[in-house]
């Protein structure tokens, strides 16, 4: 066999038809399209239209609530990427770790609305660390290794988180 003679099965492939090419073609004119209109023309997208039937979407109910506009952007940090980073030498443990000193040491890109610090990973040396809140678990992780966490005074949510690592 060569390569001129390799050829599709029987059948296999169908020739698209041609449309526009005048009217003893049998699509000609509209080329198939109908009369005028929105959909005769290019570039038509009616996501969502049903033929004037109301569309799924306006027959459902609107059902929760998007507070994205007022989220908090917390940042996450675990406490295994703080070790390698005291380990590597970019951070030094006598210093208080806040957002600035994480972003400089390029730990984290911005500090966004706040720090969050989470237990994954294990840390064994004695750090002080200003973030913004942190679970349970993290926080008894570095008091454990010698450390302290310290909270920056917000809202209310942050005051709690505060409360929980004080109790």
């Amino acid at each position: 066999m060569k390569l001129d003679e390799i050829s599709d099965n029987p059948g296999a492939h169908y020739r698209v038809k041609r449309v526009g090419r005048g009217i003893g073609s049998g699509k000609g004119k509209t080329a198939a399209r109908g009369g005028k209109g929105q959909t005769a023309r290019s570039g038509v997208s009616l996501n969502g239209f049903e033929g004037g039937q109301t569309p799924l979407h306006r027959r459902l109910p609107k059902r929760g609530f998007s507070n994205a506009m007022f989220r908090n952007d917390f940042r996450v940090i675990n406490i295994g990427r703080l070790q390698a980073a005291l380990d590597n030498g970019k951070l030094n443990p006598e210093d208080t770790l806040n957002g600035s000193v994480l972003v400089a040491c390029g730990i984290l890109r911005r500090p966004g609305d706040g720090i969050r610090l989470l237990a994954k990973g294990e840390i064994r040396t004695a750090i002080t660390i200003e973030v913004t809140s942190a679970s349970k678990s993290a926080i008894a992780a570095v008091e454990s290794a010698g450390g302290k966490v310290i909270f920056r005074a917000g809202s209310a949510k942050r005051q709690k988180a505060g409360a929980v690592a004080s109790a």
